[in-house]
């Protein structure tokens, strides 16, 4: 650069700093204004400026490349890819002038990279290689190390727990705060106590990955001797629903609604199993039930498939059939919620058996559907989404219905 320009920038540079400083009620003389005071105010107004310009992007059918034992990963990534607020998140970087923690976030920088190459405006459909990415975060989590199969449901979970840790509004150093114990006798309205309770995990864990995919459970204990109930909220980023066992798996088909069911139906504890009675003071037989008290933006659904048996792991090939629009959560929310519709936009498949399988993914797009396999990317019918090997559903809330989230 010659010097005439640089000098001329730094003096702008030191202006647009002094504005700063000025406009925040500090005298200007009395301010060191340094290079990484600078760096930090031109980044952050550059930030700004690129989350307001409009994303030019491509058409996102581009595949990834399995770079051994890989298309578990590629399978979720092209999912999330598809998650539209995540991913125009990421794009405009707006995470760097969010997260609290001055170390480089290391994992989202390699995720947004991939996202970047995936929605290239000029890309040529070449395959993207995620290998710099998943280096990355098999040293952040080192169970996913070597070249063996693993399984997409925990792999979504690890990666949006690492993502989260790396863009957190609020800082790990954070004092912990004394929690005033309330008189026994004292009993808040449920919508008061799950309020609390969320605004308290807030404190902790704020990000956009909470903001998208976490929601709010609540587990009621209801005691058989005294009918006193007990209330207990659990955040959540994925619903793992059982699937009802059946006669025959061969044809055999069920609904979503009915893994539903099966998941928030009332389980009877006897005293072995049952936790204290808070007025008995003692184990006493109960029943629990679980329902969501409050709604994700972004509802992930594992279909348990994978279950234990006495000596190994089976897989559960039973059809469940889902609905691609207007699923609605509303009976398993709080009394009188109204509906919560959610629409789908993304599945990740499951085929073979539980040692020799295979993940691909269906992304809704704005033409239609399309199948990615690693590679390759077609596109289907609608028709085709339903089979017996959907493992992950991936649905947006419609917040034009929803009443409550």
């Amino acid at each position: 650069m010659p010097r005439a320009a640089s000098s001329a920038m730094d003096n702008s540079c030191q202006a647009l700093c002094r504005s700063l400083v000025t406009h925040n009620g500090l005298q200007p003389e009395s301010v060191d204004i340094s290079q990484s005071v600078l760096y930090t105010s031109l980044m952050g107004l550059l930030l700004v400026a690129d989350k307001e310009k409009e994303l030019t992007l491509g058409n996102g059918q581009v595949g990834l490349r399995n770079i051994g034992n890989t298309c578990f990963l590629n399978s979720v990534v092209q999912c999330l890819s598809h998650t539209c607020s995540l991913r125009d998140y990421c794009l405009t970087k707006v995470y760097l002038q969010d997260m609290c923690s001055s170390q480089e976030p290391k994992l989202m920088n390699a995720f947004t990279q991939v996202l970047t190459e995936l929605w290239d405006a000029d890309s040529r459909d070449t395959p993207v290689n995620p290998g710099k990415f998943y280096s990355i975060f098999k040293e952040a989590v080192p169970y996913f190390s070597g070249y063996s199969q693993q399984d997409a449901q925990e792999f979504l979970r690890f990666l949006l727990d690492r993502l989260h840790t790396e863009i957190n509004r609020r800082s790990s150093h954070r004092p912990s705060e004394k929690i005033s114990q309330e008189p026994e006798y004292t009993r808040f309205r449920i919508e008061e106590e799950a309020s609390a309770m969320w605004k308290k995990h807030l404190e902790r864990d704020d990000s956009k990955i909470v903001d998208l995919f976490s929601g709010q459970l609540r587990s009621s204990l209801h005691c058989s001797v005294c009918s006193h109930y007990s209330n207990t909220f659990d955040v959540f980023c994925d619903l793992s629903l059982p699937i009802p066992k059946v006669m025959s798996q061969s044809g055999s088909v069920v609904t979503l609604r009915e893994c539903l069911d099966l998941f928030s139906q009332e389980e009877k504890l006897d005293e072995e199993n049952s936790p204290l009675c808070e007025r008995c003071n003692r184990r006493t037989e109960s029943t629990k039930r679980l329902t969501i008290q409050r709604f994700p933006k972004v509802l992930v659904i594992h279909l348990n498939r994978f279950t234990m048996s006495k000596y190994s792991i089976c897989k559960s090939t039973v059809y469940v059939s889902f609905p691609l629009s207007k699923l609605n959560l509303g009976p398993y929310g709080p009394v009188d919620c109204g509906p919560v519709l959610y629409d789908l936009y993304a599945v990740c498949n499951h085929s073979g058996s539980v040692n020799m399988g295979h993940y691909t993914a269906y992304c809704r797009e704005e033409e239609g559907w399309c199948c990615y396999n690693d590679s390759s990317v077609t596109p289907i019918s609608e028709n085709q989404l339903q089979s017996n090997q959907a493992y992950v559903l991936f649905y947006q809330l419609d917040t034009r219905s929803a009443t409550r989230k």
